[in-house]
């Protein structure tokens, strides 16, 4: 009975629901059949396209951002240096370090710790590392000093303490180590011994030099700072100068007493005379100022009158040489000196021709103490002694001269004069000053007129060179010049007057560059190249010529 009931109670078996064929499905209603197709995706649409001036802009920015930040570099490299450490500064401040652990300290012509913090200093001043590390150095200079000190190594002492002042500056300590080292080096100086020769000194009057009063009294003081005696004497010493001073003041020797208050100045520069001894040095350095240039002027003035060496007291000789002993190195003093010898020369070979050989010997004497490398007093000695051997076989007495020679030689003096303010002076051969007051002295030696114009041709000719020079007449300056040297060989103003035509030269020569004559131009050097050989404008102007005229 149980099984029925089971059979009722279990539900049937599921069917699972399909749809079957569809394709044969047919509608039930009227409507028209739909196909479906399967779909395909439609390719994705272009993304509109940007304008072209939006795609430009960014590479523009980055080049200014560049820009920007390279300025930045450039003006604000201190942050940057921060950001990337030099490894040449490090370099060196290392090595310095290492040197100074290995007691290199350098600054003695040795390569050190001292230059590699220099170094490290140059490319930055601020540097802390290299800052201390020089402090250092100098700290150990100064130690080295001390160890030299100790062992009587005294110079070596003097030159690490030397350094040790150079990097420190200075200091109580580095002022300590130089009193003991000064101290060490006048030890077993016999104090007393000492100023007894001081004391000597300066009675003998010797104050100068290294034995002299002042430099005894000196050691002195280095020895024992405190040392009154040695005080005094240099007070002394000053006081000594200063009287030595008045003396050259009242003998009117103003050099002397320039370099004895020079000397004052220095030992006591608060003394109280020194200002009134200067004062009155001033004054007689004016005056002696104006005696030169009187001197000078009647120096030219009796050269002019043929007085050159009489009467005494009132020639040419006297006022130059006096010249000379308040300026020993005036050049128109010495240049008068030059002529003076030259008229001497001149007169010499007139006694000559006039059988006056003594006179002749004593003109020629005295022209050498003025002028000893006178090519013309050689010549004029060679001269004189032919004539002299000439004459030992044939001795003529000079005969009296008559009124017609008197009127010939005031004729030819004056023709010599015309021709001389005409710039005749040496040519043409008969006709020129030179040869005319030569013929005049020919005929009276001793003929004041004919001696004085042949004494001024000199000077002459260096007018008529300052006249063309100016004029620009540079070929006329030389012959002037040539003039000049052949009438006074010994005279420096020869070399001066030379330069100033060379410059003169070049001066046309660029001008006539600039021009674009290059012939004249090359003629111009040619002339200055003459003239002044080393001059170095000569090789710029001439290489400049070569490239204008392209070779």
């Amino acid at each position: 009975m149980n099984a029925p009931h089971d059979r009722e109670r279990r539900p049937p078996p599921r069917t699972e629901p399909t749809l079957g064929d569809l394709d044969r499905l047919r509608p039930a209603d009227d409507l028209p059949h739909i196909r479906v197709e399967p779909r395909v995706r439609a390719p994705a649409a272009a993304p509109p396209r940007r304008p072209a001036g939006r795609r430009a802009w960014w590479p523009l920015l980055l080049i200014l951002l560049a820009l920007v930040a390279g300025s930045w570099v450039v003006f604000n490299p201190g942050p940057l240096r921060a950001l990337f450490p030099s490894t040449e500064l490090n370099i060196l401040l290392t090595r310095g370090d290492r040197a100074l652990a290995a007691g290199q300290l350098g600054g003695d012509g040795t390569q050190g710790a001292r230059g590699d913090y220099e170094a490290a200093r140059a490319m930055e001043p601020d540097n802390e590392r290299a800052l201390a590390g020089l402090n250092r150095v100098g700290q150990a200079e100064l130690a080295r000093a001390r160890s030299e000190l100790a062992a009587h190594r005294l110079d070596a002492a003097e030159a690490s303490l030397t350094q040790a002042r150079e990097l420190l500056g200075g200091g109580p300590d580095v002022d300590r180590l130089a009193t003991a080292l000064r101290a060490a080096r006048n030890a077993g100086v016999q104090i007393e011994a000492l100023v007894g020769r001081a004391q000597q000194a300066l009675a003998d009057g010797n104050l100068d030099g290294s034995d002299g009063a002042a430099a005894l009294y000196r050691r002195v003081l280095d020895a024992d700072p405190g040392n009154a005696v040695a005080r005094h004497g240099l007070d002394q010493v000053g006081d000594a100068l200063a009287t030595q001073a008045r003396a050259a003041l009242d003998a009117g020797n103003t050099a002397q007493a320039a370099t004895l208050l020079d000397r004052l100045a220095a030992l006591r520069p608060a003394d109280a005379d020194l200002p009134d001894l200067r004062a009155r040095l001033a004054v007689m350095q004016r005056d002696a100022d104006a005696a030169l240039r009187q001197h000078l002027v009647q120096g030219r003035a009796d050269l002019r009158g043929g007085h050159f060496t009489t009467p005494a007291g009132d020639n040419a000789l006297t006022e130059f040489q006096a010249a000379l002993a308040l300026d020993p190195n005036n050049a128109e003093a010495r240049s008068g000196l030059g002529q003076v010898a030259e008229a001497l020369i001149v007169q010499a070979h007139a006694d000559t021709d006039a059988a006056q050989f003594d006179r002749a010997r004593q003109l020629l004497d005295q022209a050498a103490g003025l002028a000893p490398d006178s090519a013309d007093l050689a010549a004029a000695r060679a001269r004189l002694a032919e004539r002299q051997r000439q004459a030992a076989t044939a001795s003529v007495a000079p005969a009296a001269l008559s009124p017609a020679q008197r009127a010939q030689v005031r004729t030819l003096v004056a023709h010599g004069a015309q021709a001389a303010a005409a710039g005749r002076l040496l040519s043409p051969p008969g006709d020129c000053a030179y040869d005319l007051y030569r013929s005049a002295l020919a005929i009276d030696a001793r003929d004041s007129a004919a001696l004085g114009g042949l004494a001024m041709l000199p000077a002459r000719a260096q007018e008529l060179y300052a006249q063309d020079l100016r004029a620009g007449q540079l070929d006329q300056a030389g012959s002037m010049l040539d003039s000049f040297v052949q009438l006074a060989p010994a005279d420096p103003a020869g070399a001066q007057m030379k330069r100033r035509l060379a410059d003169a030269w070049l001066d046309r020569a660029a001008q006539r560059m600039a021009q674009g004559l290059n012939a004249d131009a090359r003629a111009a050097l040619d002339h200055a190249r003459a003239l002044a050989p080393d001059d170095p404008r000569v090789p710029v102007l001439a290489a400049r010529l070569t490239a204008g005229s392209g070779g």
